[in-house]
């Protein structure tokens, strides 16, 4: 009787083994980041592991379980157990594939492969290879031959090929079949304990690197898949709602509601430009980098300049949403997955549009990628470009149109177009595989360099949009913003997913329609990307109540404050006080000021009410 269940201990060995593998291949990915750690913390990994890994291991086994159950209560002495083996050599090119996948995301994103990157891959093939463009191919082919191996090869000595039963009384088979079954659903929930399995059981330490290499790759993305569509109810729910709203309305109360003019009409034209991962660290003006961004720091000098903003959240949807909305981030959640929610919150394009402003939208890359066209066309942009309004010729970027064209495209089209217009333009350039139509000016041997010179690029289609544009009749009267749509971990490769230099952008007005004594201008006041809608539109004498999340930069009596989210995490800072914390691990993960216990508490209270608050509308929209 139990001679036969020796063969699933032999089956939960050889995933326990194949997942401690993959584990061991991922801290060796990022060795680097492991430097500093010691080497009995790294050790732990690997028991604070094994949760999680049971679980895993317990879903792959109900098939095979049920089966031998099923063939347990017959008469037969032997049963041919062959197909196990090709069962798991599926599961193990299927993981084998997730396991790459994961690393190249991770590197990318600080995040472990969940439902959004499947989303965007099923969605968006074509968009997603060239995101991985850049990845490492020779080591991403290593890693996965070596997966496939070493998988194979377990598979091949440790699963048997049949399983001889001994004959045993119905009420013993009963009661092994109860067990054994039992025992499965248990591994998989984690115990018989209040609090069935999470990703925080594999959460263990202040490093946030070894949590998640602890962390099961399949399991996680399993749940993440499962939880993707869950949204009535609210997975950050801190405490009190009405309490949480509460301190929300006296984060954005102001005791005057007015603003800084700044410009000489409350009708210009409005263009903006949304830059692909122009973070800070690019520019000499926050980032100390000579060369990469020459017209961008001038603009910088020679315009409204805002120096302490910061993206509200890692991807270009989000920073999508945050400029021209105002409307936060989710947490591991996405507004553009939920269209029919999407459409309810407001955007700029539609208040200008009722103003009587002709409104377009400039994007050299798929406006299906991300539900950017859902948005764009839901919202009262009532021109929209993208990459099937240029010729096939020029689309040599794997993303789609350069951005020297798309910003051609605009001028030219903005010298036929009744004012006042707004125009939104999106760049993509300066984004992975970091491709270029000209020579790369830092160079093209590694990804350092390339992302350099894609933005040197994008900086220098900026230098000569504005120059042409300085000759057309409508220069005069307009206002041009420009915004990076999130940060990046490059060109320093020195700030974390969880860290907020890794958020913090530039936002520039600029613009002859800006009056003498505001130009060269600089505001130092922390602040947000979800700003930029309120800020805009108090310029314009336009009411701001539907944008609740965002707030006026130029009204002196406003907080200043900036939250951001990345999966599971979120960032609140104030005053220059920023405190960033993991939802799943339950811990802070950066505090610029651990010495003042009192203020991080006050400002980690306030960032979960501001999330809390914000999923809650989502839920309620």
């Amino acid at each position: 009787m139990f001679k036969s269940l020796i063969f699933f201990a032999r089956y939960f060995l050889f995933w326990l083994l194949y997942f401690a593998i993959d584990r061991f291949i991922f801290m060796f990915i990022f060795h680097v980041k492991l430097r500093n750690i010691p080497f009995s913390e790294k050790l732990a990994t690997y028991y604070h592991a094994l949760r999680l890994d049971l679980s895993m291991a317990a879903y792959i086994t109900i098939i095979p379980l049920l089966v031998y159950t099923f063939w347990y209560f017959s008469n037969k002495k032997k049963i041919n157990f062959n197909w196990v083996r090709k069962y798991n050599i599926v599961l193990i090119s299927m993981f084998s594939f997730i396991s790459v996948i994961n690393f190249n995301i991770y590197r990318e994103w600080g995040s472990k492969v969940n439902s959004r990157a499947i989303e965007f891959a099923i969605r968006t093939p074509n968009e997603s290879l060239a995101s991985s463009a850049s990845s490492p191919i020779f080591l991403t082919l290593c890693v996965l031959l070596i997966l496939l191996a070493v998988g194979l090869y377990l598979n091949f000595i440790l699963i048997r090929r049949e399983i001889t039963y001994v004959k045993t009384p119905i009420w013993a088979k009963l009661i092994v079949a109860v067990l054994t079954l039992g025992i499965n659903f248990l591994l998989i929930r984690g115990g018989t304990g209040t609090a069935p399995n999470s990703q925080s059981m594999a959460f263990f330490s202040n490093y946030q690197i070894l949590n998640h290499a602890s962390l099961n790759t399949e399991w996680n993305l399993m749940s993440s898949i499962l939880a993707s569509g869950k949204v009535k109810k609210n997975p950050y729910s801190y405490g009190d709602q009405k309490q949480a709203e509460l301190e929300i309305n006296d984060l954005f109360k102001v005791e005057k509601d007015t603003t800084l003019s700044i410009l000489k009409t409350d009708r210009p034209n409005v263009v903006i430009f949304i830059l692909e991962s122009f973070t800070a660290d690019l520019t000499k003006s926050l980032g100390n980098e000579d060369g990469i961004t020459p017209n961008i720091d001038s603009l910088a000098k020679k315009g409204v300049f805002f120096s302490q903003i910061y993206a509200t959240g890692n991807r270009t949807d989000k920073g999508l949403i945050g400029s021209l909305t105002g409307f936060p981030t989710l947490g591991v959640g996405s507004i553009v997955k939920w269209p029919e929610k999407m459409q309810k919150i407001p955007a700029i394009s539609q208040k200008l549009y009722q103003q009587g402003y002709q409104t377009s939208f400039y994007y050299g890359g798929e406006s299906e990628f991300d539900n950017y066209k859902a948005f764009i066309l839901g919202h009262q942009y009532k021109k929209l470009v993208d990459k099937n309004s240029f010729d096939k010729k020029d689309m040599n970027s794997k993303w789609g149109a350069y951005d020297g064209l798309v910003f051609n495209k605009q001028l030219t089209d903005a010298n036929t177009t009744k004012q006042p217009f707004f125009s939104t333009l999106l760049s993509l350039t300066n984004h992975e595989p970091f491709e270029l139509p000209v020579k790369y000016k830092f160079g093209n041997t590694d990804n350092i360099q390339k992302f350099k010179s894609t933005a040197f690029y994008t900086d220098s289609c900026i230098g000569s949009y504005l120059s042409e544009a300085k000759k057309q009749p409508w220069y005069k009267n307009t206002l041009f913003i420009f915004v990076a749509d999130h940060g990046h971990p490059l060109p320093k490769s020195n700030h974390e997913i969880y860290e907020p230099q890794r958020y913090h952008i530039p936002l520039i007005f600029y613009g002859e329609v800006i009056k003498e004594e505001f130009r060269g201008k600089n505001f130092d006041k922390t602040g947000s990307q979800q700003d930029l809608s309120a800020t805009l539109l108090a310029q314009l004498n336009i009411n701001t109540k539907e944008f609740k999340w965002s707030k006026n930069l130029l009204n002196p009596y406003h907080r200043n404050f900036a939250y951001f989210s990345w999966d599971n995490g979120f960032g609140f800072i104030e005053n220059g006080h920023a405190v960033t914390f993991d939802n799943v691990g339950k811990s802070v993960l950066y505090n610029s000021k651990p010495e003042d216990a009192q203020q991080t508490n006050k400002l980690l209270n306030t960032g979960k009410a501001y999330l809390q608050t914000v999923y809650q509308q989502f839920i309620n929209l």
